[in-house]
């Protein structure tokens, strides 16, 4: 029984579905196309919502070096999802990863926590999107009511869990509905539309920068690392190595794009261009904004779900059409990354649902769009709820906890691929292999635990019961274990 849990996928099995005739979907996307869903779904909440955040509560103006840590992190499991993506061109991304490195039970674990990874992302993201088209609405004198677009739980260390008086948050729920309607529609549909608010998304940084360096008070960066408050986590170093654990979440997304390896024209070259060349793009991009931002205003006045609309608005008022463009072009951005968090949950239902682990209809295409559409209708359901009812903050430092566990098992697979098949055809190979999956390992876990107590309760208690659904049902319907029976 216990062999049995740890039945690994060889990588030629029929059922692993390489070839065109058999996966169904369409391969429609070029590397430049991969590396902008990769930058669509990078820099999003992380640099519009999370880090307002992070500054005000963590690390102060020193923000800046949480995100060169996080940075680091994040480039040593970049190398190894690029050497997974080019021996493994399959949908799925870590989780396929895993079936052939580590065995099924692995490889479920991986999946349900990418499944967590996804939908709290796209609904933090979505949380934050809400928080900006308030702000925009409110610049020209439309102001909505919290009780219909503002989450009505909250938790803070101090209080636990506590009502905010607001019923659900609806824009955040339009918005995922939205993005759930355009999925179905099929992946060029999508990926015109990431594009386009990639270019968007670019342009207002630019823009932001441009328009935000005569405004630096060099005064908001004294102290630039701020005194500790007496607890961990709060200001000082641990502050710093805090603040990293949650703008990790800014990085997210350069993963999506492995997912994505039956829908590129050439995965094996085409999806370490797309995973390391968007990473690169978007550390570069954080630093600077990161830097600039609490350089506008102090970080004490960051801790809100619109961040860059504050340092916007503390410019004064003759940039308010310029604050408008910016709004309206974050709103944009903010919306292609819930788009491909949610794409990327698709692909990854698919996935489980054409190895058995899920129900069949996970996996059904919809034959003319060869678009999974069942799958759509689930996650974006999921998305909807979790957007409507719980806050940015919550969502964040859990996606933060389950991706930095993924990408520490990713790193692993590396390590152990290297040693069980060394004879595969590496495309893209990872440098000084054990050594950059090691740091790899080690830097996530170790960062797993600057992350506060309840996120870890969150992640046992999704673990239970992701356990509970594989030991009822994906462990009698698994193809691979049928396959093995025979």
């Amino acid at each position: 029984m216990g062999k049995r849990l740890f039945l690994r996928k060889p990588l030629k099995a029929d059922f692993v579905e390489i070839d065109d005739e058999h996966h169904g979907l369409k391969r429609g996307l070029s590397a430049v196309q991969l590396v902008s869903i990769g930058i669509g779904a990078i820099i999003g909440a992380g640099i519009f919502v999370i880090t307002g955040k992070a500054a005000a509560e963590y690390a102060g103006p020193a923000i800046l070096l949480s995100f060169v840590l996080a940075s680091i992190i994040c480039a040593f499991a970049g190398l190894c999802y690029a050497e997974l993506s080019s021996l493994i061109p399959i949908a799925g991304g870590s989780y396929s990863y895993s079936y052939v490195a580590l065995g099924e039970l692995p490889a479920w674990i991986i999946g349900w926590s990418v499944t967590a990874q996804y939908l709290f992302s796209a609904s933090t993201v979505a949380a934050g999107w809400s928080g900006y088209f308030k702000s925009f609405l409110k610049d020209w004198g439309i102001v909505l009511s919290d009780t219909f677009s503002s989450a009505p739980f909250h938790y803070s260390v101090d209080a636990g869990w506590t009502l905010t008086g607001s019923i659900i948050d609806i824009p955040a729920m339009l918005l995922i509905l939205c993005l759930g309607l355009l999925i179905a529609v099929g992946i060029r549909a999508a990926a015109h539309f990431t594009s386009a608010m990639v270019l968007i998304k670019l342009a207002t940084i630019a823009l932001f920068i441009i328009i935000g360096v005569p405004h630096i008070h060099p005064e908001n960066w004294s102290p630039f690392i701020p005194e500790n408050a007496g607890r961990f986590g709060e200001f000082g170093w641990t502050g710093i190595l805090r603040g990293a654990g949650l703008v990790f979440f800014a990085y997210i997304g350069f993963d999506t794009v492995a997912t994505l390896a039956q829908d590129a024209k050439n995965p094996q070259k085409d999806l370490p261009k797309g995973i390391l060349g968007s990473l690169g793009i978007c550390t570069l991009a954080y630093i600077v904004v990161s830097f600039i931002l609490t350089g506008v205003v102090s970080y004490k006045l960051l801790n809100v779900p619109d961040p860059i609309s504050v340092a916007l608005d503390a410019m004064g008022p003759s940039y308010f059409w310029v604050v408008s463009i910016v709004k309206v072009a974050i709103l944009a951005g903010l919306s292609s990354v819930a788009l491909v968090q949610l794409l990327g949950q698709t692909r990854l239902f698919l996935a489980l649902g054409k190895d058995g682990l899920l129900p069949k209809p996970f996996a059904e295409l919809h034959h003319r769009r060869k678009s999974p559409i069942i799958a759509t209708v689930i996650a974006t359901i999921v998305a909807m709820f979790l957007s409507g009812l719980f806050p940015v903050d919550i969502l964040g430092q859990l996606v933060s906890m389950v991706t930095l566990f993924i990408f520490a098992t990713v790193c692993l697979g590396v390590w152990i691929l290297r040693h069980t098949h060394p004879e595969f055809h590496r495309p893209f190979k990872v440098p000084f292999v054990p050594w950059i999956p090691l740091a790899g390992i080690i830097t996530c876990l170790a960062q797993m635990t600057m992350l506060p107590a309840v996120t870890w309760v969150q992640l046992i208690i999704w673990l239970i019961l992701g356990f509970a659904l594989y030991f009822t049902y994906s462990i009698r319907h698994s193809k691979i274990r049928q396959h093995h029976d025979r």
